[in-house]
């Protein structure tokens, strides 16, 4: 993404993540080149008719990377620092991630800049509503297909649905997945990020030797991924030292009583003034010692200025590209195992499809089997990248990602170019 208006880090992380897979996939030149820009990108204004009267203008993004193994599929994250570059980023690791996992869909990605924890419920409904307005005849459920991500929930897709049946004239639950289960939402969907992320950590025990009642793990980020993911850690019998939010966290060597911080985290929006714990910085949790490290907030946490101190033995990534590519370069020479983003993450997207086919098919499934063929999916593709990394002698990262780029590349072959 040479041009200016694709460039920031995030975006420049993603293309040269590319980069370095095509280049060890010996990629088709002509595949490559079109693959590192998206098929669509948008910018939107979104007015917005505020509390006290005033008009805001918000800016929003949709963007459409690659739609050749199905319909276009990502979600919509409402945070200040949402930017077309970010989005693009988040768009491009989407295709990859829907690849890898064997899923009929392309990468896309959306959001609107704001900040939506200062908006009022009237507020945010309004300006979901007017940026689903704007985005209206690019999406469908055959064609792009939203759902929820950073700093946006089952409601907030509740009323992206709404607003798209109204236009429509009858209701469409298959616009979106991450539902309230009312409205055609699945069981287990809420959980699934976090889930599977957990589900990937236990086969990389298995793998390694390690025996995870004897672990301890420090996760950055108490949002859906973060606390389903110290929920279901906790419940498999490792002990959590420390959690952290964008307030700061909190850190006990002998183990947080992860049940009591959940019940404070559902009655506060903040784990600031939790009373368990010592507090701790979101820089230093990265750095404590423990068996498994979790980044589970924003982009870019772990660079090249601090990966050297990392002191875990499993890093599982439940952010999008939290480590920079400075700091895979420095992990690369330590004893971590790297379960890499688009495979540690992978459960939101799975059983978003698995909410997408429920929805077309009318038919709805129980918590047991979404959550059965939730795991399926993620130790099928969890051992497929060991596979590759363990042949080609290559990290888990990158090995990941060349599963999920040739896939992609031999359909766009088969497929040809419409010209």
């Amino acid at each position: 993404m040479a041009t200016i208006e694709w460039r920031s880090p995030a975006s420049e992380m993603a293309v040269r993540q590319f980069e370095v897979a095509a280049e060890r996939l010996n990629l088709d030149g002509n595949v490559a080149i079109r693959l590192k820009r998206p098929d669509r990108a948008m910018i939107v204004s979104v007015p917005t008719r505020m509390d006290d009267g005033r008009v805001q203008v918000f800016t929003g993004y949709r963007v459409q990377h690659n739609d050749v193994l199905g319909p276009f599929k990502g979600g919509i994250r409402y945070h200040l620092d949402v930017n077309l570059g970010e989005v693009s980023a988040l768009a491009m690791w989407m295709t990859w991630k829907c690849s890898l996992v064997g899923l009929p869909f392309g990468g896309a990605k959306g959001g609107v800049a704001c900040d939506p924890m200062q908006l009022s419920r009237n507020e945010l409904q309004g300006m979901t509503r007017r940026y689903t307005a704007e985005i209206l005849n690019f999406i469908g459920p055959d064609v792009d297909v939203p759902a929820p991500d950073m700093g946006t929930n089952e409601q907030v897709m509740a009323w992206v649905m709404d607003t798209y049946s109204q236009h429509k004239g009858h209701a469409v639950a298959e616009i979106v997945t991450g539902k309230p289960v009312e409205i055609g939402g699945t069981l287990g969907r809420k959980e699934a990020t976090g889930r599977g992320l957990v589900y990937s950590i236990m086969e990389a025990a298995k793998h390694l030797g390690v025996d995870l009642s004897r672990c301890t793990a420090a996760v950055q980020g108490f949002g859906n991924v973060g606390s389903v993911a110290t929920k279901e850690l906790a419940s498999v019998g490792v002990k959590v030292i420390a959690v952290s939010d964008r307030t700061g966290g909190f850190y006990d060597p002998k183990g947080l009583p992860v049940e009591r911080i959940l019940e404070y985290a559902a009655k506060n929006p903040e784990l600031s003034g939790c009373p368990f714990g010592a507090p701790i910085s979101n820089t230093d949790l990265l750095e404590l010692n423990c068996d498994i490290l979790v980044p589970a907030a924003l982009g870019m946490q772990i660079t090249g200025e601090n990966a050297g101190r990392l002191k875990c033995r499993i890093l599982a990534e439940g952010a999008n590209g939290p480590t920079t590519l400075e700091a895979d370069d420095i992990i690369k020479e330590q004893d971590i195992f790297v379960i890499p983003d688009i495979l540690a993450n992978a459960g939101g997207v799975i059983v978003s499809y698995f909410e997408w086919v429920q929805d077309l098919q009318n038919f709805f499934w129980t918590e047991e089997e979404v959550n059965k063929r939730l795991r399926e999916i993620l130790t099928r593709a969890f051992h497929e990248v060991l596979d590759i990394s363990e042949r080609d002698k290559v990290g888990m990262r990158l090995a990941a990602l060349m599963l999920g780029v040739s896939r992609v590349a031999r359909a766009m072959l088969w497929r040809g170019l419409y010209a």
